[in-house]
């Protein structure tokens, strides 16, 4: 077919087979296709839609069109996590160590933030020396030898998907569904893991505003998953509010290390282990309930803790013996947000939040900007937390003076104080198996 029949078909609402999305998609990779007639056919597909062979074949196209990771010699124990995005999401950090702890390989491929969410990436970085690019032999040695990895993107994994992102950022046809579920599903695939836990964000500080439609999302890559042969879960987490106390990047790597040494926030702590223990249950095929226990086991042994400082020296980043977690740089400035009233915190917006910290510099705007490692914020009180006036309700990390007066003013506005005691958000909202939709009450 000629390029305007595929645009043609998309436009009509048609569906087109697997082996002409894969030609399309290789085509379009291999620079045979013009730029203006891919993004013609990503606005027919964000209005017409995809089925669900259709987004199944777009995803194998987009792996296809480069390398994947061969973890095979590790068998079905290799899991992996992926999170839609969030603010003060500093998950992977924490479950990562837990799962490996547990015997599970974790060969886990990050990116940067970008806007108001964080990336994984960027918050390793903070870690002094720390080497993100790792070559694939690399890799595979370490998870080999200590059982997991954290690392940039190696080798030429879908690259399909990176051409077609950039199409779709300028073209406003990102927030197409099966476009997003495609993008995802091609790059964890394409990562060589055999078990796939997803952490769909739902809420303020995420893509996903409504439940339905992260159900939606979820639903969709979980059944790519299973038609490419992976094992794959999804959880539906709250992001109405940032995920634990910290924003930035060094601060949320301090937060994560203290939850490994079994002191986090409840809520952080909570939803490492629900979705840690889906990676073993999956991997390992065993009850729920067993791999509930040994994750449970891992951290309060202090196991996960040490997998991840092997993993930190692994990676040439400096440890602290003293103070038994990684070096990192100190923001110049620190500043205390105070209460102005008595009440209980009611609401933490979690994208107004999300925007001051990427302000402070701890976030990017576009892709090439430069972040500083040292600035964020530290929650000092959490919703349903009772503060006085004159109590701290955060801690700012800044540059200068100016830039923490600045943000000071900004979180007064992004933090509710009621007179009541608020009703607390559940942390999960919904399971997606290929089974089915669990609502979690």
């Amino acid at each position: 077919m000629r390029p305007s029949e595929y645009i043609a078909v998309k436009r009509d609402g048609h569906e087109l087979t697997r082996e002409q999305i894969t030609t399309w998609i290789h085509s379009y990779t291999k620079g045979e296709i013009a730029d203006y007639q891919m993004a013609a056919w990503l606005m027919a597909v964000y209005l017409k839609g995809m089925t669900a062979k259709e987004t199944s074949a777009l995803t194998d196209a987009m792996i296809s069109s480069g390398e994947s990771l061969d973890l095979s010699a590790f068998g079905h124990l290799t899991s992996d996590k992926h999170s839609t995005g969030g603010v003060g999401d500093k998950t992977s950090l924490i479950l990562g160590p837990l799962a490996a702890a547990c015997g599970i390989k974790v060969a886990k491929m990050s990116g940067r933030g970008l806007s108001h969410t964080g990336g994984t990436i960027d918050k390793l970085e903070a870690i002094e020396h720390l080497k993100t690019g790792l070559t694939t032999t690399e890799l595979l040695k370490q998870v080999e030898d200590i059982g997991i990895v954290i690392c940039g993107q190696t080798g030429d994994l879908a690259p399909a998907d990176k051409l077609l992102y950039a199409l779709r950022d300028v073209t406003a046809t990102v927030d197409s569904l099966p476009l997003i579920a495609a993008s995802i599903m091609s790059k964890k695939i394409a990562a060589g893991a055999h078990n796939i836990v997803l952490d769909v964000k739902v809420g303020e500080g995420a893509f996903m505003k409504t439940i339905d439609e992260a159900i939606s999302l979820a639903s969709m890559m979980v059944a790519i998953g299973s038609d490419l042969g992976r094992n794959v879960v999804a959880y539906i987490t709250d992001m109405n509010e940032p995920l634990g106390r910290t924003i930035g990047n060094a601060v949320e790597v301090q937060e994560a290390v203290e939850t490994l040494k079994g002191q986090g926030p409840k809520d952080l702590t909570d939803v490492c282990i629900v979705l840690a223990t889906e990676m073993v249950h999956l991997a390992k095929q065993i009850p729920v309930e067993q791999a509930h226990q040994e994750v449970t086991e891992a951290l309060a042994s202090g196991r996960a803790l040490h997998l991840f400082q092997q993993m930190v020296q692994a990676q040439e980043g400096i440890w602290d013996e003293q103070r038994n977690g990684p070096k990192m740089q100190s923001a110049p400035v620190e500043m205390q947000v105070l209460s102005r009233v008595d009440g209980y915190v009611d609401t933490i917006h979690a994208l107004q939040l999300g925007t001051i910290a990427m302000e402070l510099g701890a976030g990017r705007v576009r892709k090439e900007d430069a972040i500083d490692p040292s600035v964020g914020i530290v929650l000092q009180k959490q919703k349903g937390e009772l503060c006085k006036i004159g109590e701290p309700l955060a801690t700012i990390f800044a540059r200068s003076k100016e830039d923490a007066k600045r943000a000071a003013q900004e979180i007064v506005k992004a933090i509710d104080i009621s007179t009541s005691m608020p009703k607390l958000l559940p942390h999960y909202y919904a399971k997606v198996s290929p089974s089915g939709v669990e609502r979690i009450s």
